[in-house]
């Protein structure tokens, strides 16, 4: 694949692979608190031109994606399933422009988010980011424990 990955599909440019990427992980469950942060962190990193890779399974997600497409930045979407057959008119609107990559890790027979592979996709992202930033994580969660062993500087809001 280009630029090294280990993505079995994509929607994209894959040149915007090998850019420098800070991911964002967050667990389903977010204080109220934090969802402002996580919403002023998207628009400084919109506004800086920051790569940022996430999933956009989780609502809060969907909305730091949201935030993110407003700009010009690019965007690294990676899927929890395989890929999509067709994606959303906003997303394709984004990869057309091309700044928005959207990868899948896994066979496109996976066609369902589960658990196991919303962490396999969290650990895809540790493993490709040059950082990673924390929306928030469940104490004693399976994220919190995955980031307690990532080897990447980690920032949490």
């Amino acid at each position: 694949m280009a630029g090294g990955s280990s993505w079995v599909a994509h929607y994209g440019d894959p040149v915007l692979w090998s850019l420098p990427k800070t991911a964002f992980l967050c667990s389903r469950k977010v204080p109220a608190a934090q969802v402002l942060k996580c919403y002023d962190w998207a628009i400084a990193m919109r506004e800086a031109g920051t790569c940022v890779m996430l999933g956009a399974h989780s609502p809060l997600e969907k909305d730091v994606l949201h935030y993110l497409l407003k700009g010009t930045q690019p965007v690294v979407l990676v899927l929890a399933r395989g890929m999509k057959k067709k994606l959303e008119p906003e997303l394709t609107k984004e990869v057309e422009k091309g700044r928005l990559l959207v990868v899948s890790p896994f066979p496109v027979q996976v066609v369902r988010v589960t658990a196991a592979t919303a962490m396999e996709r969290n650990r895809f992202m540790l493993e490709h980011a040059r950082d990673v930033v924390i929306g928030h994580a469940t104490p004693d969660g399976s994220l919190a424990r995955l980031v307690a062993q990532a080897t990447l500087p980690v920032i949490k809001l």
